[in-house]
């Protein structure tokens, strides 16, 4: 008996040393990509900053790597703008088309899946367009827009090439429609904003499930459509190429890829929504790609 327990004190004392060891050369490896007391622009979604998601991941990278962090919270599509300017050294975006151009134009690197959700479509409760519970949002999309031809529903649009924006272009064009009238409104701003824009108009919408749980207690708009594949939402992050801009702070840009990838980051993006929502907001790769 005394012999089984010393075995399981040496066990449990190898677990913790082999623990902190891991955890010793996590940080070691940020801070011999990083330059401490350096600042890295980060480039990315409204969605990151909107689900609340930055709020957690940021400090603890900026703790681990010893670099501080700039977000720019935009829409996708001007996040690979910005990119393309050398305004920022590393992005986290949703866009996938956009993103293999932007890497095909020279004009990113090392670009790597870091975490996928889905988007919705959500609406007024009474739901005149009758919407619910297709299968297919393409299908949805077309009964919005004869509902909005006959003056029964209003749809806004991101209106800012975001990715959400570029996903509502695809499912228009699956739907064999060209949106357009009154009851079509292109806001040009954010998921937040654009959500409230609709929990006030009793408008239809398309959102990141993330920005939405977030902020679902104030809007008064159930989800109508989930769960068709073509509602899927991949993110990745991307360094700028130091080639096509010399200044920009690749060596930052490696350390945060390094760390979102990595198991501090991926922990953090596992666990973040489970306590509020009983499911993380965020969905793991079985391994980084």
């Amino acid at each position: 008996m005394e012999n089984r327990s010393k075995s399981r004190t040496r066990a449990i004392a190898i677990a913790v040393v082999a623990v902190v060891l891991v955890a010793s050369l996590v940080f070691i490896g940020y801070r011999s990509y990083a330059k401490p007391g350096s600042t890295l622009t980060l480039a990315t979604t409204t969605s990151t900053q909107d689900s609340g998601l930055l709020e957690v991941l940021i400090p603890a990278f900026e703790k681990a790597g010893g670099i501080k962090v700039k977000v720019l919270a935009q829409g996708s599509g001007q996040a690979m703008e910005t990119g393309r300017k050398g305004d920022a050294d590393v992005l986290l975006v949703h866009s996938r088309k956009a993103e293999d151009q932007f890497v095909v134009d020279g004009q990113g690197i090392d670009r790597k899946d870091v975490m996928y959700n889905d988007f919705v479509i959500v609406g007024p409760a009474a739901d005149p367009a009758g919407i619910k519970g297709s299968a297919k949002a393409a299908d949805a999309m077309a009964k919005l827009a004869a509902a909005g031809a006959a003056a029964k529903a209003t749809f806004i649009s991101r209106g800012d090439n975001s990715g959400t924006h570029v996903k509502e272009k695809d499912l228009w064009t699956a739907a064999g429609v060209k949106p357009a009238g009154t009851w079509y409104l292109s806001a040009g701003a954010g998921m937040a904003d654009v959500l409230r824009m609709a929990g006030e108009k009793a408008a239809y919408t398309l959102t990141d499930r993330a920005t939405y749980l977030n902020l679902k207690d104030k809007l008064n708009l159930p989800i109508l459509v989930e769960g068709d594949k073509a509602l899927y939402n991949p993110y990745g992050v991307i360094a700028v190429n130091p080639k096509a801009h010399p200044n920009v702070n690749y060596k930052g840009a490696t350390a945060f890829i390094k760390y979102i990838t990595g198991p501090a980051g991926r922990k953090i993006i596992s666990e973040y929504g489970r306590d509020k929502f009983g499911s993380p907001l965020f969905f793991l790769y079985p391994e980084t790609k």
